[in-house]
């Protein structure tokens, strides 16, 4: 069956970084696109970053520009997301999304604070 599974959460003080990942199973990985949402506590869901297939597309939430970077590695099954610069406001629990599946991970807790 299909699986979404993240890893990479955490603590961290602002300022830091952190590297998200999902695994995937149960599907062709390098068939579909990928995506990262986040929610916040009492807020909607959303999006943060997608990309391609082949990892040569990729598009952004404008307000993450510049301090996320989503990455994929077919061979692995994963997409990662990097985050960098990582502000109190960025505390939520991550997901990862399979757009053409429906599909949604679990999610992975991100809490900034000092």
């Amino acid at each position: 069956q299909v699986q979404l599974v993240e890893s990479g959460g955490g603590l961290v003080q602002p300022g830091g970084s952190l590297r998200l990942s999902c695994a995937a199973s149960g599907f062709t990985f390098s068939d579909y696109a990928m995506s990262w949402y986040r929610q916040a506590p009492g807020k909607e869901r959303e999006f943060l970053a997608f990309i391609g297939r082949t990892g040569g597309d990729t598009n952004y939430k404008d307000s993450v520009k510049g301090r996320f970077t989503i990455s994929r590695d077919n061979a692995k099954n994963t997409v990662y997301l990097q985050i960098n610069s990582l502000k109190p406001e960025d505390t939520a629990v991550y997901l990862c999304f399979a757009p053409l599946l429906g599909f949604w991970g679990q999610g992975t807790q991100v809490t900034v604070s000092s």
